[in-house]
């Protein structure tokens, strides 16, 4: 709060002091006050109406300045009146009373709203699980009559399969805090239950894989960790280059302070101009568009979920010749579970 910003708004009030000041100084010469007598009176008149302002400056400064200052440090803004003290002078006294109602409103309506979106997200929890039955019983269908069904239609209902589990870590991805068990986990177990569950695409795409992960652990969720390699290959199968033989690529490496997953394949690439954009939120690029059908959800999810978990996504390419996923793990104490 500036001075000069103060008296500004206050001009109202001090043009009222100078013409009281003038009128009372008319009176007193007309009645032939002594001229000394007129000095004193004038001294202390306006000695008293800037000693007024003053103190008025200095409450309503100190108050003020802690207000902005807090406001400044402050992440979430709306707790500023948990951090100052209830002002003593009446217009503070409004003006804090106005900052609690605004503050006990906001917070009754972020709670509502955060229990709508719970309820939401169990719904559509519940809903998952419940429709993932059904989608699990047509692919044992689909495997036991694979000789009968065209193998197009195995393919839809895998992408289906594929969709759902999307929706499901989606809506999950703001909550993740509470779904993530984080300890040691075998590389090469989380990969093979991916590539398992991912076998009949990659023999129908004539896929070879090459994976060294030499007993490997990190620490992670395996469950998250699964999911993540799953969209991963997925891409990597579905950009494939089918005017070559295709291969992927899973191998690991550790450094001193961290451990690095590839995942290689030579595909299609990414589009010089597309690469700082793959993991924006619906973001599908150029081979989202011509080559197949993309929600460009997928690598968004794997890069919000890599940070929550404290993993760092890099992503490389050749357009036309290779693309490269890398995820980093850490590898030192911050990361160990103490036991």
């Amino acid at each position: 709060m500036k001075l000069g910003r103060y008296l500004i708004d206050q001009y109202l009030s001090i043009l009222l002091i100078f013409f009281s000041y003038f009128m009372t100084l008319l009176l007193l010469l007309v009645f032939n006050v002594n001229i000394s007598l007129i000095f004193a009176i004038t001294f202390i008149f306006f000695m008293t109406q800037i000693l007024l302002l003053g103190i008025n400056f200095v409450r309503k400064k100190r108050f003020y300045d802690e207000l902005i200052c807090n406001i400044e440090l402050l992440d979430q803004k709306y707790l500023v009146l948990e951090t100052i003290a209830k002002p003593g002078f009446y217009e503070g006294k409004i003006f804090y009373h106005c900052l609690y109602e605004i503050d006990k409103s906001m917070s009754e309506n972020v709670l509502k709203s955060r229990k709508d979106i719970e309820d939401f997200k169990e719904y559509i929890e519940m809903w998952i699980h419940e429709v993932k039955l059904p989608i699990s019983s047509l692919m044992l269908l689909c495997h036991n009559y694979k000789s009968k069904l065209n193998k197009t239609f195995l393919e839809q209902v895998r992408k289906l399969d594929n969709y759902i589990d999307q929706v499901l870590y989606y809506v999950r991805s703001n909550y993740t805090e509470e779904d993530f068990v984080i300890k040691k986990v075998s590389l090469e177990k989380v990969v093979s239950q991916v590539l398992i569950k991912n076998k009949d695409d990659l023999l129908e795409s004539k896929i070879n894989l090459e994976v060294d992960l030499k007993n490997i652990e990190v620490y992670s969720d395996m469950k998250w960790l699964e999911f993540i390699l799953n969209q991963i290959i997925n891409n990597s199968m579905k950009y494939r280059n089918e005017k070559r033989n295709s291969y992927i690529k899973i191998f690991a490496e550790v450094q001193s302070d961290q451990i690095i997953l590839s995942i290689v394949d030579n595909g299609i690439g990414i589009p010089k101009r597309d690469l700082n954009q793959v993991c924006k939120k619906t973001f599908t690029g150029e081979n989202g568009r011509d080559k197949t059908k993309s929600t460009g959800m997928g690598l968004y999810i794997v890069d919000k979920l890599c940070k929550k978990m404290g993993h760092i996504l890099e992503i490389s390419s050749i357009h036309h010749e290779s693309t490269t996923v890398k995820i980093i793990f850490g590898n030192n104490n911050f990361y160990h579970v103490e036991k």
